[in-house]
């Protein structure tokens, strides 16, 4: 399994964006499957997962601002970010857990499978 994460870049406060994450030897639908970030010097954040089901979750930073969703068919998972802040500014890395339930999905430790990461950076 491979998970590959494209689409970062510079961009300006306000602006959006919008981060895919490719799939190898997997199906979508039967993982939980979640964006992650990390900026220098902090540890690995939770950002937002689609379940299998189509559920998703968010963390209360990037809710209303970010949208998760997914294409089986393709086996691709996106992130699209509007109204981006500096505060959003980090590597960000995908991620899909076979086993993830709704009190462990937040937790970079219930994932099996990680991408390589894409840096977002937005600055003026």
């Amino acid at each position: 399994v491979q998970l590959q994460a494209s689409g970062g870049g510079l961009t300006q406060p306000g602006d959006s964006l919008t981060l895919s994450c490719a799939a190898s030897e997997m199906s979508f639908s039967r993982y939980t499957v979640s964006w992650f970030r990390q900026a220098p010097e902090k540890e690995r954040e939770f950002v937002a997962s689609i379940r299998w089901t189509g559920s998703t979750i968010y963390s209360d930073s990037v809710k209303g601002r970010f949208t998760i969703a997914k294409d089986n068919a393709k086996k691709l998972l996106y992130l699209h970010m509007n109204s981006l802040k500096p505060e959003d500014t980090a590597n960000y890395y995908c991620a899909a857990s076979a086993g993830a339930i709704l009190s462990t999905v937040r937790s970079p430790g219930a994932y099996d499978y990680w991408g390589q990461g894409t840096q977002v950076t937005v600055s003026s």
